[in-house]
């Protein structure tokens, strides 16, 4: 089933999911305005729910199109689970 994304922060372009032990995040970052700043674009990133570990960058990331930050995020967690990291 695919992650579900809903929006995080009041005011900042950030989306998070949840699903089998992994947190996924998606943010928007761009050089200036508010929120957050950086090279422009969508970063997708994942970390185990329940361990205090931080949070691991997908690769490809910052992606065009907050479809394609989905798309790596739903594939990492495919990875993840048929890697029995889960």
């Amino acid at each position: 089933m695919p992650l579900q994304f809903h929006h995080a922060l009041e005011g900042m372009e950030i989306w998070s999911a949840s699903s089998d032990g992994f947190s996924f995040v998606i943010s928007h970052a761009s050089r200036a305005g508010p929120g957050l700043h950086g090279r422009p674009g969508f970063i997708a990133s994942w970390r185990p729910l329940y361990q205090n570990r931080s949070a691991i960058r997908i690769a490809g990331s910052p992606f065009d199109k907050f479809a394609d930050a989905e798309t790596a995020c739903n594939s990492m967690l495919e990875h993840l689970t048929k890697a029995g990291t889960a």
